[in-house]
């Protein structure tokens, strides 16, 4: 999930006026361009979330054209997760200091993070050496959980339990910004040398199952984190 969500701060039957004009700006035609008229100041932001995790898949894909222990690409695509959270924080504060929710937001929020924690640190884990066939299949599941996880959130938000502000009073499954968790992680793997490339080789080794390449068992620790975040019986009380 992300952490802005404009039915937490509004009432799900109650469509707030600005909300009504975002929708009739985006609905007009009056030019190429009309839609940015549309986009609030906290939707801005929300994109700036976005492009660091499309900067940080970059990183990633420079690291792997690179040699292999010349890490500053790697280190780079570790950063932009992090500043890719603190723009996930901000949306959400501007838009109750304006005081303007926004549909579109929503929407923009979701598909933000799964850039930033779900595609990226996938993005991550691929280049520092979890490559074999069966280590990407257990990675796009990861990412999948994420996308499910953040569609699931968007459609049940108006009926989960809210609090005496209208916010709901907890997260249904590990949110995906959580992932930065596994992303601390990786920078501690490249900073000990436990990756491909690394003085160690990638924590845990690789188990040679006699098909598909092998497999790392730290892999796992993505397969576990996207169960969790589809979780429905694991409820996180919010801030």
């Amino acid at each position: 999930m992300s952490l802005r969500s404009s039915a937490d701060k509004k009432a799900p039957n109650a469509p707030q006026p600005s909300q009504e004009k975002q929708a009739k700006l985006l609905a007009s035609d009056t030019g190429h361009f009309s839609m940015i008229k549309a986009l609030h100041l906290a939707d801005l932001i929300t994109d700036l979330n976005g492009f660091c995790g499309f900067m940080s898949i970059l990183s990633s894909m420079r690291y792997c054209l690179g040699p292999p222990d010349s890490f500053g690409n790697m280190w780079a695509a570790l950063a932009f997760m992090p500043f890719g959270l603190f723009f996930d924080f901000m949306d959400g504060k501007v838009a109750r200091w304006r005081g303007k929710s926004s549909l579109m937001g929503q929407e923009l929020d979701s598909l933000a993070d799964l850039i930033s924690f779900g595609v990226a640190p996938a993005a991550c884990a691929f280049a520092l050496g979890l490559r074999t066939p069966l280590d990407t299949l257990f990675l796009s599941f990861f990412v999948l959980c994420g996308l499910t996880r953040l569609a699931r959130f968007n459609v049940t938000v108006s009926s989960l339990p809210k609090d005496s502000t209208g916010k709901s009073k907890y997260f249904e499954g590990t949110p995906i910004p959580t992932s930065l968790g596994i992303v601390s992680g990786m920078a501690w793997c490249v900073w000990s040398g436990m990756v491909e490339g690394g003085s160690q080789g990638v924590l845990g080794g690789v188990w040679d199952l006699g098909f598909g390449g092998g497999v790392h068992p730290i892999v796992g620790i993505f397969v576990g984190w996207g169960c969790a975040m589809v979780s429905k019986s694991i409820h996180i009380p919010k801030p």
